[in-house]
């Protein structure tokens, strides 16, 4: 009963802003917002993109799926 690959999958969101200034950083404290969650392989084949919020940015940016 058990199927070969799973159907949900687990992806990690990354912040785009985030990630496109992260080296020019002064600060070296500073890091990258990332997020955990799940998608639906046969309904989202596409690379998924979500508005979340950047605790490092201060406000709500979007976020990439990444590969791991």
């Amino acid at each position: 009963m058990a199927k070969g690959k799973d159907v949900r999958v687990i992806v990690i969101l990354e912040c785009t802003n985030c990630a496109r200034n992260g080296a020019n950083k002064e600060s070296m404290s500073m890091g990258i917002s990332r997020y955990i969650t799940q998608k639906n392989r046969h309904n989202t084949p596409s690379r998924l993109e979500l508005r979340k919020f950047c605790p490092f940015c201060y406000k709500h940016t979007i976020h990439g799926e990444i590969k791991k």
